[in-house]
């Protein structure tokens, strides 16, 4: 009889769990997150913390260069990892508030990049590629059509807010998905700070961008706003994952409580931030759709052990 009481503890024990359960874990492991974690590959709470550093140091690049006309070897060679100096990045020509404004993104950047190499190892800064012509490649998939002449994100306050657009949202959306991943409570705490400035510095592009939503994008005739949608459903094509970006401007039914058509800040129907995971985040950034093959902003692919555990 033994084993079959012993058997009947278990059933009772099972059964009651998955009804207690369910009262104590948080909302975000809910069944339907536990059931999507256990089909993704388990990494470390440091493969989570490293694979951010790889949209930090675009960003920093990025900013630094345009309100700056250089780089992370300059402001802060010791980031850098001895990785190698981007490709095509230049002094934009911004007016005062946007100049202003990036040159804060900028140093931001660098803190981040500190912030987390200071509680994890990382990894050299992989090779960028932040040339015009790549950002026009973007830009092209995103209206669906030749822009002539090519969209220049170095021409100009609009152009390079535009091209600005593409990177922290989603390098957010990856801090919201890794947050449920984390294990230990000094990585939630650096992901929880992190993700509150990436928020905060895609909420003021867009704020800038609505601003100018109904402007006309020289030489183009294409509206700001209608930049942004393709942008935002270009990157939904991207990441094979849904619904995860929205412009400036949607249908209203997208809208907060479904009441508006301006979109500053883009959220589920509880306007909560959508999750990305890496895998998706590779598909976006290398500009494929394909996680295990490099290219875009990062022709030799990006670094960390949850990207180079993709490529084939």
């Amino acid at each position: 009889m033994a084993p079959q009481i012993s058997r009947a503890r278990v059933t009772i024990v099972v059964f009651l769990a998955s009804l207690v359960l369910p009262l104590l874990l948080p909302e975000c492991y809910s069944s339907s997150v536990l059931i999507a974690s256990a089909k993704t590959p388990k990494f470390s709470d440091v493969d989570l913390l490293e694979f951010p550093l790889n949209l930090e140091y675009l960003e920093a690049e990025f900013f630094l260069f345009g309100s700056l006309g250089y780089g992370l070897d300059v402001v802060a060679p010791n980031l850098t990892g001895g990785g190698p100096p981007p490709i095509g990045a230049k002094l934009a020509k911004l007016d005062h508030i946007v100049k202003d404004v990036i040159l804060q993104f900028a140093l931001q950047e660098v803190g981040h990049l500190r912030a987390i190499k200071s509680t994890v190892r990382g990894f050299p800064r992989p090779l960028l590629d932040l040339r015009a012509s790549n950002f026009a490649k973007v830009m092209e998939s995103a209206i669906g059509k030749p822009l002539v002449p090519s969209f220049d994100p170095y021409a100009n306050s609009i152009n390079f807010l535009l091209a600005s657009y593409l990177i922290p949202y989603v390098g957010l959306t990856g801090y919201v998905g890794a947050n449920p991943l984390l294990q230990n409570a000094t990585s939630r705490k650096l992901v929880a700070g992190l993700l509150g400035v990436e928020s905060g510095q895609d909420a003021v592009i867009r704020a800038l961008l609505y601003e100018h939503q109904a402007q006309l994008v020289h030489p183009y005739r294409v509206t700001v706003a209608k930049f942004t949608d393709g942008i935002s459903k270009l990157r939904n094509k991207l990441g094979k994952a849904g619904l995860k970006d929205e412009g400036i401007v949607v249908p209203k039914a997208l809208g907060a409580e479904g009441r508006v058509t301006g979109n500053i800040l883009a959220g589920d129907k509880d306007s909560v931030a959508y999750a990305r995971t890496p895998q998706e985040i590779l598909r976006i950034i290398y500009g494929g759709g394909d996680e295990h093959v490099p290219g875009g902003f990062y022709p030799k692919g990006a670094g960390g052990r949850i990207a180079r555990s993709y490529l084939k």
